[in-house]
């Protein structure tokens, strides 16, 4: 006769995504009497703070993830589900998931099976996508940067630009093609300027023939006054001037308003203060009101929008969505008339409640594991019939780096904010960033990777997959 499982009785927590919120959020649970179901659309976690580094060839793509399953292999009451959520009921509380399944005698062919999960308590940390902000179509000419086929896709077009621009007979093709445009100086953005000024300058020089890499053109695209605008202004001014030295032409004020297989029109503002002149011989073509930068290779790091459950949320417990898709919480982060359902990360719009004062929640890993924790650690009290607690986010700081001895640091201290930039700065990152990456193997290789490519300039993943064959 079978025996029934004791552990079905156990109350079962259900987390969607396994970023660094969902991740804390399933941590936080461990040795905990209860049943932990950790659902992501991947069957890894990536540490995002470094998918740019995978995009130039800088790390190989395995040493900024980490499988699931192994990361869990020792939490016993935790079970990994690849898939993704397709519906909700959150009175029920019950969702749809589809699993990808091989099918037998197609082993490459894959076919979805929906399977249903009930669940006690529900954590959301679905994260955020791009957001192109009602322009979609501008996706297929400015990919973004969220995922590690992003970062595949975003490598081997950089890589073939320049194998592309070193046959090229017609000169304002070529340059085009050694034209880079980043749009947006957040941290992405200049963090991804800075290196692909880097490769060209440092890294390609004497490898080709024909064409000169140092003779590419890195151009940054902000709408705001200053880049990283996050930061302090006297930081935001070190990384501007960083990224000049770099090589990288910023360009402030200046809001994009088309995108095509061509490159990009851009439109400034009228009255600047920021010398964004055009020479004559200058590769911008006025137009009207505007004017284009020609370029094949444009990244996207703009914006980003919540995930598509912010919607479903809404339409199964009418919480409220900010104009970015997010999903307005509670103080212990809890929806509104659904309090077994937490939304944490890039898909919460929360507040830091502090000795009676409140503050918005900023849109950064540290953010989104200290929701983790928080939101897990709410669920156990009312599982003890204990009230819960209001969220306080804990800002340790801020971080970016430029480039080759460039980074700006905004340290929060007892003592008040410490900043500082340069090599100390750029020093200070790498650490950082090495201690929390999954594993000692990967701290151990990217540390090694960084040093080698310091000493050599040179970047270790750089080669290119041959494009899939079409199909018969």
């Amino acid at each position: 006769m079978n025996r029934p499982d004791p552990a079905s009785a156990l109350p079962h927590i259900v987390i969607i995504g396994c970023g660094f919120g969902g991740m804390e959020a399933a941590k936080a649970l461990k040795g905990r009497a209860v049943r932990v179901t950790l659902i992501d659309r991947c069957n890894h976690h990536l540490f995002q703070p470094l998918l740019y580094q995978v995009a130039t060839a800088g790390l190989a793509a395995p040493l900024i993830s980490a499988p699931i399953r192994h990361v869990f292999r020792q939490q016993a009451n935790v079970t990994c589900w690849m898939g993704e959520v397709t519906g909700l009921d959150a009175q029920s509380k019950t969702l749809t998931l589809t699993q990808a399944r091989a099918d037998v005698g197609a082993p490459d062919a894959l076919r979805s099976a929906p399977l249903q999960i009930s669940f006690d308590h529900l954590i959301v940390a679905a994260g955020a996508t791009h957001s192109y902000f009602g322009r979609d179509d501008w996706a297929q000419h400015a990919p973004g940067l969220k995922t590690l086929s992003d970062a595949m896709a975003l490598r081997r077009k950089i890589l073939l630009a320049f194998e592309a621009a070193e046959s090229e007979p017609d000169a304002a093709r070529r340059d085009a093609l050694m034209r880079f445009v980043v749009i947006g100086a957040g941290p992405t953005g200049v963090e991804m300027a800075g290196t692909l000024a880097e490769i060209a300058r440092h890294t390609l020089p004497g490898e080709f023939r024909r064409i000169d890499p140092a003779q590419a053109q890195v151009i940054l695209v902000e709408g705001g006054v200053r880049v990283l605008q996050a930061m302090p202004e006297q930081l935001s001014a070190k990384a501007l001037e960083q990224l000049r030295k770099l090589g990288v032409e910023v360009r402030l004020n200046t809001r994009v308003v088309q995108i095509d297989g061509e490159g990009i029109e851009v439109q400034e503002a009228a009255q600047t203060g920021v010398n964004n002149a055009k020479s004559a011989s200058s590769p911008y073509q006025d137009c009207a009101e505007c004017y284009q930068i020609k370029s094949k290779t444009v990244v996207w790091a703009a914006g980003v929008a919540a995930s598509p459950l912010g919607k479903m949320l809404q339409s199964s417990t009418g919480c409220q969505l900010d104009r970015a898709g997010r999903v307005v919480v509670q103080p212990d982060l809890s929806l509104e008339g659904a309090a077994h359902v937490s939304v944490i990360g890039d898909l919460a719009t929360a507040l830091s409640h502090y000795k009676g004062a409140t503050q918005p929640v900023p849109g950064v890993s540290p953010a989104a594991k200290q929701m983790g924790r928080a939101a897990a650690a709410n669920i156990l009290r009312r599982l003890q019939g204990q009230s819960t607690q209001a969220f306080r986010y804990r800002d340790y700081g801020n971080l970016a780096t430029i480039g080759r001895n460039a980074a700006v640091v905004d340290l929060a201290t007892p003592l008040g904010p410490l900043r500082f930039s340069g090599k100390l700065a750029w020093l200070f990152w790498l650490f950082a960033h090495v201690y929390f990456l999954i594993g000692f193997r990967n701290r151990f290789v990217v540390l090694a990777d960084w040093a080698n490519a310091y000493l050599s300039f040179s970047r270790s993943a750089r080669v290119v997959m041959e494009s899939p064959a079409p199909e018969a």
